[in-house]
């Protein structure tokens, strides 16, 4: 579906290319330029960082960077130098949970490497590291009480710390016990930690003496040992006990328990068979065994003796097994056989009535009475082996009957008995367990030496280079971070005075427009040539800008805006970005151009070589590389394809998905449909308001009827520019529709 546009009330579409430039006036002398400041505002108003200027203020205030930074440098060295250095030594305890198997009668080895590898388990040893009672050992052990180094009360204490103390900052050493005072040195010292993904326990101490520090580290290391060891012995030692004196009652309990079982067993004779069973229980279960046998037997028989009695009455072949597998119906069905192929060879060349055919079937009549009185026979075998089956099935239901009786009498008594047994197996078995409970402490108490759940794998060793303080580091750090400080303060000064408003500035496009610059290098006067078409741009300006405002106010209903002509040219693409430029000062905005026949769109483009919606249709590019920068604003561009492309593409229904894509992602996406020829009306007038640049030839009838018709087609709203955006020259199509 194509658009067709009237103008001066002329019925055929418009294809002329209606272009309005203004050519430089004929003395050569005066040449129209921008004014310098042009450039400069447009950077400033597009949000651009002058680089320039903050180079330049760098430069200007490099004392006050140098000289702090210098400062800064010479006070860290000299702090780094004052502080009295410490020297750390480090050992390593390996958590493995070593056990020896060999003198514990009851061991379960994978469970304690479980809890070894357990990462829980680990901290906690951490923690045991961290006791106190391994501190006081410790200290007690290597006189740290009487080193000035861990008790500051020994070397007095600094006014300045004194004074902290009063205001609150600090402690005061002489509230503080000399004990307390000793652990918060020892701790401040100490650090204990486990390597990660490992069973390793790192310990480290600092100290002001070498010498000191790898002996408090390998003391630190060897007492975790040791009191590991003494935990466990004394564990031992107070199970055995306890465990000594159970045993010896239950031992009582478990003989009084089984006397009482065998003595109730004699009185109640509640003898005990096969398989842990009383001997009544046994009896009825091999009777109820024998029944089920007999039943079984009875029932076989009577079904094989009715089976053969209905085929007999019925006339069929007598074809079951018992009858089949007699020796003397095998013998009979022999001679039957015999007889019927006698009789078929007779049949092909004597007839029925031959005396030899006669003789044939009589003993053919013969041989089957014979098979049929065998059949009743086994017949009336099977009633009886049914019969005597059945006489069995009554003896034993007998014999079951008084067997129940005489279990039912003896129940209760079973019960009572299966109650002491219950009593005499739980206490033995409780008696069992304590006793291997015994065995396994009196294993580990009578070791000299308990097994524990570390070992050392690397002891500490004298450290020539101190720990504390980190000179080059910390120097490093205090001068860079003391240079930055003082270039970001000089950076964002400058920051704050360029973002500062400007209400002059404002107007310097209108202002370099309308003043010619001229050329210096002749100096004969000239009288410059006023520009007749300033008055006319600021008109123009202004009814974009008021548009732009209408379609603020009317919020997401104009998200979508087809902006097309009467006439192919530039004026439509113009006047699309000074929309588009005016918008994208406080919303997202992107221009689409489906006109494809004006090089403005590429002119103003940060990427003139960027691909466009011909790429995206063939997918040889995404969004993202298809959307593109405008040179003097925040606004986004999407040209319709590389010089070349198949024009036939913007007419694919997959733009308006691209369309409908942009319209989610953007506040305004406004379409530079030119004259609207070959596209889908879908495309431009589905949820669209629709700004027509008219031809400045067509009158008001003319423009009227228009929007009218556009209405009819589709778009919720038509506004009409009075006259297009023109170019200012030639090469300043950008800044005047920025401006």
């Amino acid at each position: 579906m194509r658009l067709a546009f009237w103008r001066a009330g002329k019925d055929k579409a418009i294809v002329e290319r209606v272009v309005s430039k203004v050519k430089p006036e004929a003395n050569p002398r005066v040449e129209a330029r921008p004014a310098p400041t042009a450039t400069k505002q447009s950077s400033t108003e597009s949000g651009d960082i002058d680089l320039h200027a903050l180079g330049g203020a760098l430069a200007r205030k490099r004392s006050w960077i140098v000289v702090p930074t210098v400062l800064a440098l010479v006070a860290s060295v000299a702090v780094v130098n004052l502080i009295t250095p410490r020297y750390k030594s480090e050992s390593r305890i390996l958590i493995d949970g070593r056990e020896n198997v060999f003198l514990r009668p009851s061991s379960d080895r994978s469970t304690e490497e479980r809890q070894a590898l357990d990462p829980e388990a680990v901290t906690s040893q951490v923690q045991l590291v961290l006791s106190r009672d391994l501190a006081r050992e410790i200290i007690k052990k290597n006189k740290l009480a009487e080193r000035p180094e861990f008790d500051p009360v020994l070397q007095g204490v600094s006014p300045l710390k004194s004074l902290a103390a009063l205001i609150g900052i600090g402690r005061d050493p002489f509230s503080m016990t000399p004990e307390e005072r000793v652990l918060d040195a020892y701790y401040d010292r100490l650090q204990a930690y486990a390597v990660d993904k490992s069973r390793v326990i790192v310990v480290e101490f600092q100290s002001q003496d070498p010498e000191l520090a790898v002996r408090i580290a390998n003391s630190i290391a060897d007492g975790y040992l040791v009191l590991q060891q003494n935990a466990r012995q004394d564990q031992a030692r107070n199970a055995s006990q306890w465990l000594s004196g159970e045993i010896e009652n239950l031992r009582k309990k478990v003989s009084e328990a089984e006397a009482k079982v065998e003595d109730f067993r004699s009185k109640s004779s509640l003898f005990v068979g096969t398989n842990n069973t009383t001997l009544s229980n046994q009896q009825m279960g091999e009777v109820n065994t024998q029944l089920n046998n007999a039943r079984s037997l009875k029932a076989d028989a009577e079904s094989k003796a009715r089976l053969i009695k209905e085929m007999l009455q019925s006339g069929k072949p007598i074809e079951a097994s018992e009858v089949v597998n007699s020796e003397l119906m095998r013998r009979l069905s022999e001679q039957r056989v015999t007889l019927r192929a006698q009789l078929a060879e007779q049949s092909s060349t004597l007839l029925g009535n031959h005396p030899r055919i006669k003789e044939l079937k009589a003993q053919l009549g013969d041989l089957d009475n014979q098979i049929r009185d065998e059949a009743a026979k086994i017949s009336r075998s099977l009633e009886n082996d049914a019969r005597i089956a059945g006489g069995r099935v009554d003896g034993l239901t007998t014999s079951l009957e008084q067997l129940k009786k005489q279990a039912t009498s003896t129940n209760g008594q079973d019960v009572q008995l299966r109650a002491l047994e219950r009593e005499a197996k739980a206490q033995r078995d409780l008696l069992e367990t304590y006793l291997g409970k015994y065995r396994e402490a009196s294993t580990r108490e009578s070791i000299d030496s308990a097994p524990a759940e570390g070992r050392i794998i690397s002891r500490a060793i004298v450290s020539n280079t101190p720990a504390y303080p980190k000179k080059l580091p910390i120097v490093l750090i205090a001068t860079l971070a003391t240079l930055l400080l003082s270039s970001g303060l000089v950076v964002t000064g400058e920051l704050l005075r360029q973002t500062a408003p400007r209400t002059v500035a404002a107007l310097a496009p209108a202002v370099a427009r309308r003043e010619p610059a001229v050329d210096q290098t002749d100096m004969d006067p000239a009288p410059l040539q006023p520009d007749m078409t300033a008055d006319a741009d600021v008109s123009e300006l202004a009814e974009i800008g008021r548009l732009a405002e209408s379609l603020r106010a009317a919020g997401a209903k104009a998200k979508k805006i087809t902006v097309l002509g009467t006439a192919s040219g530039e004026a439509i693409t113009l006047s699309t970005l000074t929309l588009a430029r005016h918008l994208a000062r406080d919303a997202r905005v992107v221009v689409i151009d489906l006109a494809a026949s004006s090089p403005t769109i590429a002119a103003v483009s940060v990427d003139a070589s960027a691909p466009g919606l011909a790429e995206l249709m063939q997918g040889q590019a995404s969004f993202a590389q298809v959307i593109t920068r405008d040179k003097l604003s925040r606004l986004h561009l999407v040209m319709a394809g590389r010089p070349g492309f198949d024009h036939s593409l913007l007419q694919s229904p997959r733009v308006t998905l691209a369309v409908d894509a942009l319209l989610r992602a953007y506040d305004y996406v406004l379409l530079d449909a030119g004259t609207a020829s070959d596209l889908p009306a879908d495309l431009l007038t589905t949820n669209a308001r629709a700004v027509v640049v008219p031809d400045v030839s067509m009158d008001t009838d003319a423009r009227t009827l228009m929007c009218e018709q556009l209405k009819a087609v589709g778009f919720s709203d038509v506004t009409m520019l009075s006259r297009p955006v023109q170019p200012s020259d030639a090469g300043e199509t950008p800044q005047v529709a920025a401006a």
